[in-house]
């Protein structure tokens, strides 16, 4: 702590945090454009997967239409040949007429003793009249089953043709929504980007050059010894200073920021590797998890908004510097600050 103060009062002019300042900045701006852009794509893949399964159901119920449709078709085949053959039946029936009737005619003309043939003949006319007469009734009822066919596969037609037409219609409403959603998202991302800018830069203002102070990516950095002593989660008071500061910054930026834009704080608790085993906490993840909750519990006792904070704890698992030494182990103990989307 004594070296820190040391450092604190070095005096000297320095381009370096400028420069640096403003790299970052073009980093965090490209890496929350990227994060944007996957949840974009995620509920764009949402939708459009929602949209595939109605678009299945509409293509099963077109296939039970075909079915339905190959049936009635092969139906209508049958019907056809049954027609075309009872047709064959009716002239042949109208052949063997004409032809008993010329013999009948022939033996009138034989004379008396060829009248009791006549009578049978006349008898077989009469039978194959009643046959004709049959025939032509089943081929009436044919040709109204023909005609119902036909009303059927008309009326599948035309619910196939309104199917597509319903298909091709909600593949434009669903490309137009994807595009106005792209659209709405982008908007959003530029206005909170704006924001973010924003406070980061009061936020770099206000807290200064402090090495324990840093930014990496698209969040502010504090070192652990900022705000807690060393296996605890009571906020000391050099920490309560710098999170005054903080709260103060927040309170103005949540009443510029529109209330239709879904912004959070969130405030990333991180350990050393070496494990914890003390009254208090039984692992690194109590340890993480509590010292995040503490900082966003002062957070709101100074008036921040509590539904725009978030404690996460990450124990030693996404460590800055792997190697095992003291000075990778205070790198690694760490609170982190991310304005994010919520």
């Amino acid at each position: 702590m004594a070296l820190a103060r040391a450092r604190r009062s070095e005096s000297g002019f320095n381009y370096w945090p400028g420069f640096v300042d403003a790299l970052s900045t073009l980093v965090l701006s490209i890496v929350f454009l990227l994060s944007v852009f996957l949840v974009v794509q995620f509920f764009l893949s949402q939708e459009v997967t929602g949209k595939d399964k109605a678009l299945e159901q509409l293509n099963a119920k077109i296939a039970q239409l075909n079915d339905l449709l190959s049936l009635e078709k092969l139906g209508k085949i049958t019907l056809d040949d049954q027609l075309g053959q009872l047709r064959a039946g009716l002239a042949a029936a109208e052949s063997e007429r004409d032809r008993i009737k010329g013999l009948y005619e022939g033996l009138a003309g034989a004379g008396g003793d060829a009248q009791g043939r006549a009578n049978e003949l006349n008898k077989a006319l009469e039978s194959e009249k009643t046959v004709s007469s049959r025939a032509l009734a089943q081929i009436e009822v044919l040709n109204q089953q023909i005609s119902a066919l036909r009303r059927q596969l008309a009326a599948l037609e035309e619910a196939l043709e309104a199917s597509e037409k319903r298909d091709k219609e909600s593949q434009g409403r669903i490309a137009d929504l994807g595009q106005r959603l792209n659209v709405a998202l982008a908007q959003r991302v530029q206005e909170l980007s704006r924001y973010r800018s924003e406070f980061f830069g009061r936020l770099r203002a206000i807290l200064g050059n402090r090495p324990d102070i840093r930014i990496v990516g698209d969040r502010f950095v504090f070192q652990s010894e900022v705000f807690f002593d060393t296996g605890q989660a009571l906020l000391l008071p050099e920490g309560r200073t710098e999170l005054d500061k903080l709260a103060a910054a927040l309170i103005d930026l949540d009443k510029q920021i529109p209330s239709e834009i879904g912004w959070v704080l969130r405030v990333d608790g991180h350990t050393d590797m070496r494990p914890i085993n003390s009254p208090l906490f039984k692992s690194n993840w109590e340890l993480s998890s509590a010292r995040a909750i503490s900082v966003v519990q002062y957070l709101v006792s100074l008036g921040v908004p509590a539904q725009r904070l978030v404690a996460a704890g990450f124990a030693e698992f996404q460590p800055l510097d792997s190697a095992p030494t003291e000075e990778s182990y205070k790198r690694n103990r760490r609170i982190e600050l991310k304005l994010t989307e919520r």
